[in-house]
């Protein structure tokens, strides 16, 4: 079996779990058990080693902490493909490029047009320019052979991308008071990983190790702390040595796999998506932030995407994925509108300061947003896709 193909495999079961532990969180919000939510998400968390002292919430240490590592292995998996994979050549990566960065700027427009006069709302723009690979690729696995291999892979390729364009609007517009000492220290930590990397170390203990002086030095900077995932992943060495079969970056990759998808990404849903049912009526999600947000996603992602591809493709720039048709283009196009984890996540850095009266609707809008997207993208590839006929 190929990366590519495990990789596909663990990503929709774990879109299953995602589900999962979206029900369980809003079970536990809505029932008799929401102050034990509310006591284990804010239960405190301290760590201290001399004059180092961290001390925040369960919530944030999965944020912070958690989902470094999730960036952490996107990180390895954009690196792979940039290198020798779905990104490596302008050919492959032309189409889904246009795609992507279409299908961030039109949501964030479509969330801007209702919110502009808004400040604090505003910080939330990024939103809906999310797409969540492991939720989107979860729903296609149910329709099969109804959906072509190639599609698949335009949307991981597009999904890439938007990951990438994710880490920079984290990097540029969610970052808070910046510290030079801390910028120096991480400065030391990259110049002890490029030279672990081109001494081609395959140890991955010492990577870790430095990894983890990276990542406190990032938190401390003022830059969102996930970052140093991704530049951890930059120092892993592709190239495999004499002995070992596989590369470092091979490795973690296929160690790392399972665990995010079946539990950081759990744990991150589980306590992120409690929405309190109770008292909600149809004016909150017509409230300006989570309409904004979930027409993003519904709209938005679609026009985006679906538009960038058909521009593309008329002026010549590029070709449809091969044994994709139109209709099957744009179907992929509406399940892009899944944002569930990467949105809830630049959620949480958008409101985590100031915008305490959004920090519900916004969810509201994200979970509204991204169920219609997957049920209305299911029913386009399911009923106007054939199912492929089997080689003989």
């Amino acid at each position: 079996m190929s990366i590519v193909q495990r990789f596909l495999r663990l990503e929709t079961a774990g879109g299953f779990l995602l589900v999962g532990a979206l029900v369980l969180a809003m079970l536990a919000v809505n029932t008799p058990f929401k102050p034990f939510y509310d006591l284990l998400i804010n239960t405190p968390v301290e760590i201290r080693i001399g004059a180092l002292h961290l001390a925040k919430p369960l919530l944030l240490w999965i944020n912070d902490a958690l989902m470094a590592v999730f960036f952490f292995l996107v990180g390895l998996e954009l690196k792979r493909e940039v290198l020798e994979g779905q990104l490596s050549s302008p050919s492959k990566i032309i189409l889904p490029a246009i795609a992507a960065v279409a299908g961030i700027a039109v949501p964030a427009f479509v969330y801007t047009a209702f919110n502009y006069s808004d400040p604090v709302a505003m910080k939330g723009w990024a939103i809906p320019a999310a797409t969540d690979i492991a939720f989107a690729l979860g729903v296609l696995s149910l329709l099969g052979s109804r959906v072509p291999a190639a599609l698949k892979l335009f949307l991981l390729a597009v999904a890439i991308i938007d990951d990438i364009g994710a880490i920079v609007i984290i990097a540029i517009f969610y970052s808070g008071d910046l510290s030079i000492s801390m910028f120096v220290v991480a400065g030391a930590a990259m110049v002890v990983l490029a030279i672990l990397n081109m001494r081609n170390v395959t140890s991955a203990t010492p990577y870790v190790l430095i990894g983890i002086v990276l990542w406190v030095a990032i938190l401390k900077s003022g830059i969102h702390a996930t970052l140093a995932g991704i530049l951890l992943a930059m120092f892993i060495p592709l190239r495999g040595s004499k002995t070992a079969k596989k590369s470092l970056l091979g490795r973690l990759e296929h160690d790392l796999h399972a665990t995010v998808a079946f539990i950081i990404l759990p744990v991150f849903a589980f306590a992120n998506a409690g929405i309190n049912l109770s008292g909600l009526k149809l004016s909150d999600l017509t409230a300006p932030v989570p309409l904004g947000i979930a027409l993003g996603l519904i709209i938005g992602k679609q026009i985006g995407i679906f538009g960038a591809v058909v521009l593309s493709v008329k002026m010549g720039l590029a070709r449809l994925p091969e044994k994709v048709n139109w209709l099957q283009m744009y179907g992929m196009s509406v399940l892009c509108g899944i944002g569930f984890t990467m949105s809830l996540f630049i959620s949480s850095l958008a409101f985590e300061q100031g915008g305490i009266a959004y920090a519900m609707n916004d969810r509201l809008g994200i979970v509204v947003g991204s169920l219609i997207s997957a049920v209305l993208g299911y029913l386009i590839l399911r009923f106007f896709s054939k199912p492929m006929k089997k080689s003989p």
